[in-house]
């Protein structure tokens, strides 16, 4: 594998999908074989008798190669509330979604995994996000959801991220809310408050056209 990234929100919803599908595009087009994960799911449905969620069906079918589902999301969860109580009865171990990880990076040059909710959102009892970013040992992208608040949770997911000792490779701006005021100054501020690079901006789109999301 030449290299992989962990993508964060700096919330749930924060848009970290389309961040990641982007990003597999543009790593398609550069030549790359490029597979994605969101190893932990909440709010998932039953398809063809297992649990699916609709992000990670939508990572798999931007992938280079076919994966088998469970590969991309091997911790599925029906109720839409945070990973350490959905699955009580099924707790995540993180040592399970490496040995998954392991098994894509086997087989291609980019492996892009999205986090569940935040950098500090619980996985477990005792782990989170930040530890399976540790566990991956991945370089991880920011992914900002630019609404109201989006600088200060920008620079806490940042200054978290710094804390950690994890590099960080840059942050995406992701466009959500049409309403918003002065987003472009927004996320100036946000540029200015992180060193690390902006690696783009994905503007607000109404319906999910994926073929609009272009780094």
């Amino acid at each position: 594998m030449e290299q992989g990234y962990f993508i964060t929100g700096t919330d749930t919803n924060a848009g970290k999908t389309w961040a990641t599908i982007a990003l597999m595009r543009y790593f398609k087009q550069q030549g790359k074989t490029v597979v994605g994960m969101k190893p932990v799911a909440s709010g998932c449905s039953k398809q063809d008798g297992q649990l699916k969620n609709q992000d990670a069906l939508l990572i798999q079918e931007n992938a280079s190669l076919k994966i088998d589902y469970d590969l991309i999301n091997p911790y599925a969860y029906e109720l839409p509330v945070s990973p350490h109580i959905a699955g009580i009865n099924n707790p995540v171990n993180l040592a399970n979604i490496v040995g998954s990880f392991n098994a894509l990076k086997a087989v291609a040059d980019i492996v892009l995994v999205e986090g569940a909710g935040g950098w500090y959102s619980p996985l477990n009892d005792c782990e989170d996000n930040s530890d399976l970013a540790k566990s991956l040992a991945l370089p991880v992208i920011i992914v900002v959801a630019i609404r109201l608040g989006c600088i200060n949770h920008a620079k806490l997911t940042w200054q978290a991220i710094q804390h950690s000792g994890i590099p960080c490779a840059g942050w995406i701006a992701v466009c959500l809310d049409p309403d918003m005021l002065k987003p472009d100054e927004n996320i100036q501020t946000i540029k200015t408050a992180l060193n690390v690079p902006l690696l783009c901006v994905l503007p607000y789109l109404a319906n999910n056209d994926f073929d609009f999301l272009y780094l």
